[in-house]
């Protein structure tokens, strides 16, 4: 991993961190940029152990763990998911998000998401 990746990485997994301790009672929500997965994951276990199916929802994060519950949202849309694989996600990308999940959000190709952690329960 190149120290420029790596320090992305570690400053994503800080905000995250910092996001779930200080988040305000029902989540706070933050922006980022989502697009579709390569079609070439389909198919294949990811680290995350899940194999992806088109039918698959979920994205992958290269911070978030595995299993991690998340809102995300997008065009008034609003969905639960979860980390079903690690990144690299789609270059410029911070969520990589399968067909299905694009798909139940309205987004094809590239699109700005809200997100935000499920509260623990």
């Amino acid at each position: 991993m190149s120290p420029a990746l790596a320090q992305r990485a570690l400053l994503l997994a800080a905000v995250t961190l910092l996001g779930g301790v200080i988040a305000p009672p029902g989540g706070g929500w933050y922006e980022a940029l989502a697009g579709l997965e390569s079609q070439r994951v389909y198919g294949r276990p990811t680290a995350c152990g899940h194999v992806l199916e088109r039918s698959t929802m979920g994205f992958a994060h290269p911070v978030l763990p595995c299993g991690a519950k998340i809102y995300l949202g997008h065009a008034g849309k609003e969905v639960l998911t979860q980390v079903v694989a690690r990144g690299p996600t789609p270059r410029g990308v911070q969520f990589g998000l399968t067909e299905a999940l694009a798909r139940e959000l309205g987004i094809s190709g590239r699109g700005t998401i809200r997100w935000r952690f499920a509260r623990r329960t």
